[in-house]
């Protein structure tokens, strides 16, 4: 269980929070229970230390209190919008026998002697955190999900995690899935049918002996457009030859 030390404050406005922050501080209520509310101070070193820690809103915390030490479960924690620094927690005292919603995360363990998994399946999670209602003597830290044997095709349902005595989840009526061992998802472009190839290689000869001919046509049209030009030489090979005459 982890620890943090703790101070009373009594601090009134908001500029003695603001100077409480700026000496290292972070200001926190502690509430629940039959005690009244009661306003503390935590090092913002050792707060940051937790908070990096997994599953910090989840995790019982023995809060020393200038020398008492009491039990509680962080609720809620207040971050600066610039600068991502813890500026406010939110305590809740543990009392036998009061009764508490809080999300617990789901920890999957043993992926490696899953055939599922090793014959290229993949861990599909459903849910990431499932909701319970517990007492808040008896909170879980995580829960966890053993996938030692898990074949693809496999549905992680809630009723088989076990939960602690006295622990439910709020969903009620259904057993709902966690996670699925889901079968790997790859794309093949399918191949073409033996007509298809045979009819783009028929187009692909047509084409080619269309431009054979066009070629031809066109070679032929050249020499036909020449034809002329000689008789035409010709002609006036004649006129020139049958010019001298005439002058005489």
């Amino acid at each position: 269980m982890n620890s943090l030390e703790a101070s009373i404050r009594n601090t009134k406005s908001r500029g003695e929070i603001n100077a409480l922050r700026q000496d290292g501080k972070v200001p926190a209520i502690v509430y629940g229970g039959t005690e009244e509310n009661q306003k503390v101070s935590l090092s913002k070193k050792q707060v940051k230390n937790l908070i990096n820690q997994e599953n910090f809103l989840s995790n019982i915390i023995s809060l020393s209190i200038d020398g008492n030490n009491i039990r509680v479960l962080p609720r809620e924690v207040s971050y600066d919008t610039l600068s991502d620094e813890p500026i406010h927690i939110d305590f809740l005292r543990i009392v036998k026998g009061a009764k508490i919603i809080i999300e617990i995360p789901v920890k999957f363990i043993n992926n490696e002697k899953s055939p599922g998994l090793k014959r290229g399946g993949v861990l599909n999670i459903v849910r990431r955190k499932v909701e319970l209602k517990c007492a808040t003597e008896n909170v879980p830290n995580e829960l966890v999900v053993d996938l030692d044997g898990l074949e693809i095709g496999t549905s992680i349902k809630i009723s088989s995690i076990s939960l602690p005595e006295n622990v439910k989840p709020t969903i009620q009526g259904r057993d709902f899935v966690v996670a699925t061992v889901a079968a790997p998802t790859v794309f093949k472009e399918p191949e073409k049918p033996a007509e298809e190839t045979a009819a783009e290689g028929a187009e692909g000869a047509e084409g080619a002996e269309g431009a054979e001919g066009a070629t031809t046509e066109a070679a032929a049209k050249e020499g036909g457009d020449k034809a002329p030009e000689g008789e035409k030489g010709k002609e006036e090979q004649k006129k020139d030859q049958k010019a001298p005459a005439e002058k005489k």
